[in-house]
């Protein structure tokens, strides 16, 4: 195998199980210092009791590599600092982010709770909004003092937060909202040498079977590959995309974009407006059905 991330340090959340593990080993393999984040281990890694992220621990260095456990909330701001602060401190830098961890409480809109709400969009949405606030103020540190690095961020979007999906609009939204953070934040941190992309992985995991058939759904490992290559300095060329995986598939999605329009050249009236409104929409794309629908 490849040694593309050979000498770079790497932060996964959420790597203790599924896609996040799979990127943990995946970017081990390729040269990657990991710092494997799963919550439920103090930040000091208290506790003899093995633990996902300790396994995951295990694989890397069975296999050669670097790597340790991180517990941190992702979510409470303090704790992200913290673990951005371990792979500094530890490994001497910060090169890579890769944003995964989540979980879902899918309810249909109506039945979901304000608790329900609250907690998997602080997941989710503040999840990939602390890691990155933080790294993003040690990035723009470095280039700053003349050591600018080859940075890479990763998040973690969803077909449900890019077309939608029935039962899951707390999900959907949260993921609707990591792809726009995508976007602004590649937009603003260019300037130090950060790219900021997201995919929309498929895959069979615990977030999704029981939902569905997962039967002929992709694997966690399916994605790893194409995260550790935007995670490479290779890729310094793409940022602000969301790129869907599906096995053997990779789609670049496209986004929100200013589609028809009619000038009015004065304040549109009212009874004016549906006439108009319908033409434009005859002329506009039809918009991919909601999953589920």
């Amino acid at each position: 195998m490849s040694r593309l991330l050979e000498g770079r340090v790497a932060i996964v959340t959420g790597a203790g199980r599924g896609i996040g593990r799979a990127h943990a080993l995946e970017l081990a393999r390729h040269g990657a210092k990991v710092v494997v984040n799963d919550f439920g281990v103090s930040l000091a890694g208290e506790g003899t009791e093995e633990t996902p992220a300790h396994e995951v621990v295990a694989e890397i260095e069975a296999m050669g590599g670097a790597a340790v456990v991180n517990g941190a909330d992702v979510a409470d701001f303090a704790a992200a600092e913290a673990m951005v602060r371990q792979a500094i401190d530890l490994y001497g830098g910060l090169d890579i982010l890769v944003n995964n961890a989540g979980f879902v409480r899918d309810r249909m809109l109506v039945n979901t709770s304000e608790e329900e709400w609250d907690s998997v969009v602080r997941v989710h949405l503040k999840g990939h909004f602390a890691p990155l606030r933080h790294a993003g103020a040690y990035w723009r540190a470095e280039a700053k003092e003349g050591r600018q690095r080859a940075a890479r961020v990763v998040n973690t979007s969803s077909g449900a937060g890019l077309q939608g999906s029935i039962g899951q609009a707390t999900y959907s939204a949260a993921k609707a909202g990591i792809a726009g953070l995508t976007l602004v934040a590649a937009a603003e941190m260019g300037r130090y040498g950060v790219t900021v992309n997201a995919i929309a992985p498929v895959a069979r995991t615990r977030m999704t079977e029981g939902a569905f058939d997962t039967s002929a759904m992709a694997l966690p490992e399916d994605n790893s590959p194409i995260v550790a290559w935007l995670a490479s300095e290779e890729a310094g060329d793409v940022t602000g995309r969301v790129i869907e995986i599906d096995g053997s598939v990779i789609t670049v999605e496209s986004g929100w974009a200013h589609g028809p329009a009619r000038d009015n050249g004065a304040r549109w009236e009212a009874e004016k407006v549906g006439p108009a409104l319908r033409e434009l929409l005859g002329e506009a794309p039809v918009p991919e059905p909601v999953y589920g629908a």
